[in-house]
């Protein structure tokens, strides 16, 4: 009798060992129609053959609908109430302060991708944002940089020391598309040069935010990814391709925002310092959004505020939900430390930002495009390779590693 083969157990779901080079990919913002309608261009020829192929399915991201708990989801396997990234930004009770959740301090659980090369895998993470780095790399033993400081890399800080030499690219640009094709150019360059056993690519949502889907931008954003991933797939790997959350646009009919400025509302029905408004979207790169997304938690001062709270906040336009600290943990698996006495979720054109003063929108040449509520939830599983043994239930994007790992072929 042949042995059992090897696995990792993380967060109480077990994992195959690769048993060829994986890469799994977390393209940032991309709702299914961005494939669907490149391919319908004949821009995707490589995602195209997916059908007959590979693996297709739809799944659903983690509500917020945010890149930090999406890719923090699809790295332990786990929903925000067991890694608890809950967000981008949050109210940090302990310090009293709003603070970015960028430092793996906040992070509760390990990662599949530390499991592994605690293991022994051989595992490399390129992600587009630095926000992300030390998050996605906490207790890696491997490779793990960001294109947008490609050029500061050190073998002790990232393991490795010669990246713009490995992709012949400069750093690019922080809001172009570039910085997520610098992303693939390094995996491919990895695959070739090192074959690591496990790669965890993600990219920027740049493009999304400026583009439609089947626009030309778009178009042209998915071609190159096609394109990338069809040589990872030449090189024999298995590629997982998902996504942290879909994309919107948050507009009216003659492309103005449509924003609820909810701590505008709440100052004017309860008083100033009443209530505190968190936008956990909120993060460096606010030419992207302006700080503006479709999910806000709202802290109390008064708990007994929350019942009229609810019911005020309820009745305005573009607002789908509200829900207590209780029902929103309960529903959307969220870490209830560290979440607000209510949580707020607009509507599929509407955003929620806190006041006018608070928002900058200048650096906006493109109407409005976002995240972050249940209209974002559903993003692209696919796989290039079949899977004899699908079981039929709820996919989630951090269902990623279990995909690849315990279905494929």
């Amino acid at each position: 009798m042949s042995p059992a083969p090897r696995s990792v157990t993380v967060n109480g779901r077990s994992y195959r060992w690769p048993d060829r080079p994986l890469v799994v990919v977390c393209v940032d913002g991309c709702e299914p129609d961005y494939i669907n309608q490149a391919i319908e261009a004949g821009r995707a020829p490589f995602l195209a053959s997916l059908a007959q192929r590979g693996t297709c399915l739809t799944a659903d991201c983690v509500v917020p609908s945010f890149t930090n708990p999406n890719n923090l989801s699809i790295v332990t396997g786990a929903p925000p109430a067991v890694h608890g990234i809950c967000g981008n930004f949050f109210w940090d009770a302990d310090a009293q302060a709003e603070v970015m959740m960028n430092d793996a301090k906040y992070l509760r659980a390990g990662t599949i991708l530390a499991a592994l090369a605690d293991a022994g895998a051989r595992v490399a993470v390129v992600t587009a944002k630095d926000k992300l780095r030390s998050l996605l790399g906490h207790k890696l033993t491997g490779i793990c940089f960001s294109s947008e400081k490609a050029d500061q890399v050190t073998m002790e800080v990232n393991g490795i020391a010669d990246v713009l030499a490995l992709t012949g690219l400069p750093v690019p640009s922080v809001y172009s598309a570039a910085l997520s094709e610098f992303v693939f150019a390094a995996g491919v360059a990895l695959l070739k040069r090192d074959r690591p056993d496990v790669m965890y690519l993600s990219t920027t949502d740049y493009v999304q935010h400026k583009s439609a889907p089947g626009t030309g931008p778009a178009n042209d954003f998915t071609a190159m990814l096609d394109r990338y991933l069809g040589e990872m797939d030449a090189l024999g790997a298995t590629v997982v391709l998902t996504a942290d959350h879909g994309m919107n646009a948050k507009t009216d009919a003659l492309g103005r925002p449509n924003i609820v400025f909810l701590q505008e509302h709440l100052d004017a029905w309860f008083g100033a310092g009443a209530t505190r408004v968190i936008l956990p979207i909120t993060d460096p790169y606010v030419v992207h959004h302006g700080a503006l997304g479709s999910y806000a938690t709202v802290y109390l001062n008064d708990a007994t505020l929350r019942d009229d709270a609810t019911r005020r906040i309820a009745g305005m336009r573009g607002i789908e939900g509200v829900y207590s600290r209780e029902q929103a943990c309960a529903t959307f698996e969220l870490p209830p430390d560290r979440v607000g006495d209510l949580v707020v979720v607009s509507e599929r054109l509407t955003v929620i930002g806190t006041s006018r003063d608070r928002h900058d929108l200048s650096g906006l040449d493109a109407p409005l495009r976002s995240h972050g509520g249940l209209s974002e939830q559903r993003v692209p599983l696919i796989a290039n390779r079949l899977s004899p043994d699908l079981p039929e239930r709820r996919w989630r994007n951090f269902d990623a590693f279990d995909l690849a790992l315990n279905h494929l072929r």
